[in-house]
C-alpha cells in the first residue's frame, strides 16, 4: 500500500505564514527521502491557521527541491478559477518536472462565503454552481479532447506540452465519487473531514467508467494522524489540533496553539462541550508507531484503498517531522 502526505501548511502560534511555508518545503524534502509516494499541498483562504492559499505557488519550489516524489495539489478549488488557467499552469509544471505532477481538484470553496465572494473577479453576482461543466472543460484541455466545434478548441495546445499532469477528483461527500466514476478519474476522499466515506468509495468502484485517465478505479484516502514514540506523547501532541478544530466548529479561527495551552483548554472545556452547536466527529489515528500502523491498515481495509495520504498538524514542526519519520519506518517505506 502506498503512503503519501497532504500538507495544509499549518501556522503555529507565535510564528508566521512565511515560517509555515518554509516548513512545508522542508517537510516535502524529508518525505522525498523517507519514501512517501506523493506530496500534495492544500488550498485554504482567510484563516490564521493555514498558510497555503495557492497550491501552485508551492508546487514549483517543492518539485524543484525534490527528486523522486510526486508533487501536486490537494487540491485546487476549481470554482474559483478558469479551467484554462488551471490547465495551463499545471501543464507548465509537467513541462518542467515531467510525469511527477498531480492535479487534484475539488468543488469546495476552501473558505467561508464572504472570502469566496472576495476571490471572484466579477462581483456583480455570485458565481454559478457549474462544477461539472468546469471539470469537463478542464479535462478537455488536459486530454486534448475538446470537440472541434467547441469555442475554445484551439486552446488545447497547452504551453508545457507534451507533458500533462495526472488529474484527480477530491471529495468528502457522495457526489464527488459519482463524478469521479463518471469521468474515469482516480478519487481522493477526505476521511479527515468525513469519516463515513467507505460506502461512497464502494459506489465509486462499482460504477467506475474506464477512461483515458484510468482503466480501473483508484482510491486514495486522506487520514488525520499523529505518531510519536509513545501513545501518551502522541495524545499530548494531538491536543493542539483538537483545540483548533473544536474552536473552528464554533466559528473561532486561531493559529495552532502550543501543547500545554491546548491541554489546559481541553481540560477546562470538557470532552463533549458543544456550546449548543452541533458536534462533528473526526477520525484521528493517534499513537505509537505500532498503534498508528494498525489504525491505518484498518482504514485501508474499510475503504479498500489503494493509497493512504497522511495529514498531520502539530504545534512543533520537529514533532511533525518525527511523526512522518516514525510512520515511514513502521511501514518500511525506504526499503
Amino acid at each position: 500500500m502506498r503512503l503519501s502526505v497532504l500538507d495544509q501548511s499549518p501556522i503555529s502560534e507565535g510564528f508566521t505564514g512565511a515560517d509555515a511555508l518554509r516548513n512545508t518545503v522542508d517537510l516535502a524534502k524529508l518525505a522525498d527521502r523517507l519514501g512517501y509516494h506523493r506530496y500534495w499541498v492544500a488550498e485554504h483562504h482567510g484563516t490564521p491557521m493555514l498558510a497555503c492559499a495557492s497550491p501552485e505557488a508551492l508546487i514549483g519550489p517543492i518539485a524543484a527541491t525534490t527528486s523522486r516524489i510526486r508533487v501536486g495539489s490537494g487540491g485546487v478549488m476549481l470554482p474559483h478559477y478558469s479551467p484554462l488557467k488551471v490547465a495551463e499552469t499545471f501543464s507548465m509544471f509537467a513541462g518542467l518536472f515531467g510525469d511527477r505532477i498531480d492535479l487534484a481538484v475539488g468543488r469546495a470553496p476552501g473558505t467561508d462565503p464572504t472570502t469566496m465572494f472576495a476571490l471572484q473577479r466579477d462581483r456583480r453576482q455570485a458565481s454559478p454552481d457549474d462544477f461539472p461543466e468546469q471539470l469537463a472543460e478542464l479535462l478537455g484541455y488536459l486530454g486534448g479532447t475538446l470537440p472541434r466545434e467547441h469555442p475554445f478548441a484551439r486552446l488545447a495546445a497547452l504551453p508545457g506540452g507534451p507533458g500533462r499532469p495526472d488529474p484527480w477528483l477530491l471529495g468528502s461527500s457522495p457526489q464527488s465519487g459519482v463524478w469521479a466514476a463518471e469521468c474515469g478519474l482516480p478519487y481522493a476522499f477526505a476521511d479527515f473531514i468525513n469519516p463515513s466515506g467507505a460506502d461512497y468509495a464502494a459506489h465509486y468502484r462499482t460504477t467506475f467508467t474506464p477512461s483515458r485517465w484510468r482503466s480501473q478505479p483508484e482510491t486514495l484516502v486522506a487520514v488525520w494522524v499523529v505518531c510519536a514514540d509513545s501513545d501518551e506523547e502522541a495524545r499530548r501532541l494531538a491536543a493542539s489540533s483538537v483545540m483548533s478544530f473544536r474552536l473552528l466548529q464554533r466559528g473561532q479561527l486561531i493559529p495552532v496553539p502550543p501543547v500545554e495551552k491546548a491541554i489546559a483548554f481541553l481540560d477546562a472545556d470538557g470532552p463533549r462541550a458543544s456550546h449548543g452547536l452541533p458536534m462533528r466527529t473526526r477520525r484521528r489515528v493517534v499513537g505509537s508507531p505500532a498503534r498508528v500502523k494498525s489504525g491505518l491498515e484498518d482504514v485501508a481495509r474499510e475503504y479498500q484503498a489503494d493509497e493512504l495520504m497522511i495529514v498531520t498538524i502539530t504545534f512543533d514542526h520537529e514533532a511533525r517531522r518525527r511523526s512522518y519519520e516514525l510512520i515511514a519506518d513502521a511501514f518500511a517505506l525506504r526499503s
